[in-house]
């Protein structure tokens, strides 16, 4: 729905989150640092931190077996001089009480809220419920804004759920929907749909 070129800059981390603050949402303090000293600073100021990567990464452990990194949980005793070796994104902890994934296709607005116990949603979908809800005010207009910026036609948005109002997390311009479109049955497949069929005509 959007061209490879632009689909590429816009998993850049850090571009999401400056537009993510163009667009007026609410942004954690965030540190992408590879040096120790800066990452322990912050620790001090913003702590509870969490760890996440700039990009998606998988590896294969040595059972064999594909691995990602999810979203975790830093012990500031355990930053040490391993972090000099590349480029790390650390943010302050937000309190949620729950998820929000919005799937926005062209001018349509999709919001799920996703309960779990989890810091990352993503780790265990079995401990996940679903709830077809109403985006909070001003979130579908934000979220469109925030695509416009990016020339996106499309985007997967998570954000928090905190007592504030919704915390963004990040923009995956080519998430995945299917699955939440057989959890809650939101046609979201017929609005990819009707969106490519727009192009074509």
């Amino acid at each position: 729905m959007s061209h490879p070129w632009t689909l590429a800059e816009a998993e850049h981390k850090p571009l999401q989150l400056a537009t993510a603050q163009r667009a007026g949402f609410i942004v954690p303090a965030t540190l992408i640092t590879n040096r120790v000293e800066d990452a322990r600073a912050f620790a001090v100021q913003h702590g509870p931190i969490i760890y996440k990567p700039l990009r998606s990464t998988s590896y294969v452990d040595p059972n064999g077996d594909l691995c990602t990194i999810w979203t975790t949980l830093v012990d500031p005793a355990e930053l040490d001089e391993t972090v000099n070796h590349t480029a790390h994104l650390f943010q302050a902890y937000v309190t949620k009480h729950a998820d929000l994934r919005v799937t926005v296709v062209g001018e349509r607005v999709f919001c799920v809220q996703i309960d779990s116990d989890l810091l990352d949603w993503r780790a265990d979908y079995d401990r996940l419920t679903y709830r077809v809800v109403d985006p909070p005010s001003g979130l579908g207009e934000r979220c469109m804004t925030y695509l416009r910026c990016c020339d996106l036609r499309f985007g997967a948005f998570d954000f928090a759920l905190t007592e504030d109002g919704p915390v963004f997390l990040e923009c995956n311009p080519n998430g995945q929907w299917g699955w939440l479109e057989d959890q809650t049955g939101l046609p979201i497949a017929r609005a990819v749909a009707d969106l490519l069929l727009e192009d074509s005509s």
